[in-house]
């Protein structure tokens, strides 16, 4: 079974509270996500990273404040969250099937399985599981590496992601108990 781990949108900006866009609580998922990618690249498993990349004048500034302008320091990822041969995908919107590129990378890893993880669950992981749902592969989402922006809103993703047939896991699981 090939299994691909989507890591999404662990960016600086996100991450930590002086971050233009934190997601409440979110450093405290710094060491699930380090954990998470580098048993994905110790083990050979696929990782692909999903980051924003906003121009400074991007459109989504109308809904949501500045945050991850290509280039500044809030757009990069935190160095304890990088590997080698880590897939980067940037993305301009919530959205990462919004990227052309997207569907056909999906379709040259082959995946039987995705395990999904990283910020914010209401809003940027919610569509990335919808997304990787609708390709009939089985998804997982690692429960102790998201974070909220709304903790209802973020329950009632996970509600919709289970009812959908998606299922939940943790780190220990996903890396193996005692990996």
């Amino acid at each position: 079974m090939t299994t691909v781990f989507v890591d999404v949108d662990t960016q600086i900006d996100f991450l930590f509270p002086a971050g233009a866009l934190y997601v409440p609580g979110a450093e405290r998922l710094l060491p699930a996500i380090a954990r998470l990618n580098h048993f994905a690249a110790a083990q050979g498993i696929p990782l692909i990273s999903t980051t924003d990349a906003h121009s400074e004048d991007d459109p989504e500034f109308r809904q949501w404040p500045p945050h991850c302008v290509a280039g500044t320091t809030g757009q990069r990822k935190p160095g304890e969250t990088l590997v080698p041969d880590q897939i980067i995908v940037e993305k301009q919107s919530l959205d990462v099937f919004t990227n052309p590129g997207f569907p056909a990378l999906l379709d040259s890893l082959a995946a039987d399985r995705y395990v999904v993880y990283g910020v914010a669950t209401d809003y940027c992981v919610r569509l990335a599981i919808t997304g990787l749902l609708a390709t009939g592969k089985p998804v997982a989402l690692v429960t102790d590496a998201i974070a909220a922006v709304n903790p209802a809103d973020g329950a009632r993703t996970l509600d919709e992601f289970t009812a959908r047939g998606g299922t939940l896991t943790t780190v220990n699981s996903a890396c193996g108990a005692g990996s």
